[in-house]
């Protein structure tokens, strides 16, 4: 009996409609669109360290940095999803624009928008617009949650931009000042990270 219940009617149709199909459109329309731009079914769907032959920790830390864009959204997403958020349109808001935020940030970084395809110092600004927004809607509510770990995120993030913006002026070696400029980002998406889940942890809890 136990058997049956692994295909029950509703939980299979949920499961097709809202992951299974979405996924295979998804891949169908990756490897159609990639293919019709020139690449070879290799370089889809292999990874750069095994089409290379090179260390598979190459981009290492990299890959760890978009993971840390990545995983907010998750968070925020299933926050929302789950009903965590009923009767706090506030806080619900707050969630849908980090999650929104940290989407944009993940895309960025992985495709490397800001430095190949978009205006660099439009984005940089657009990005401070969003922050100074959440701020200027949520000031007291991310004081109450985290106020110190979100300013933080804020300043390191910011010295990352300013760094990357400046850095052929900075009069040391390029090698260490990129270390520096990707040690700031990577500790602010860590905090970042922090902050989403402290934020839809604390609806969780309020709502005990």
């Amino acid at each position: 009996m136990q058997l049956i219940r692994i295909f029950e009617v509703r939980k299979l149709i949920i499961g097709m409609l809202c992951v299974v199909l979405p996924a295979l459109l998804f891949y169908g329309a990756s490897v159609l669109i990639l293919t019709d731009s020139g690449f070879t079914l290799r370089e889809i769907l292999r990874d750069p360290a095994r089409q290379t032959g090179l260390s598979s920790f190459l981009g290492f830390v990299s890959n760890i940095g978009v993971s840390l864009w990545v995983s907010p959204v998750a968070i925020c997403c299933f926050s929302l999803l789950t009903g965590a958020t009923r009767g706090q349109s506030r806080h619900t808001e707050l969630l849908v624009l980090l999650g929104l935020l940290s989407l944009l940030l993940a895309v960025d970084d992985f495709f490397l928008l800001h430095e190949r395809y978009v205006y660099q110092k439009g984005i940089f600004l657009f990005y401070a617009v969003c922050v100074l927004t959440l701020l200027v809607r949520h000031f007291r509510r991310i004081i109450e949650i985290d106020g110190f770990s979100f300013m933080l995120s804020g300043l390191l993030l910011a010295s990352s931009i300013i760094i990357d913006m400046k850095q052929r002026k900075i009069p040391f070696d390029y090698a260490h000042v990129q270390v520096v400029e990707e040690g700031c980002k990577f500790v602010g998406a860590a905090l970042w990270l922090y902050f989403c889940g402290r934020t839809a942890a604390q609806r969780v809890s309020l709502e005990k």
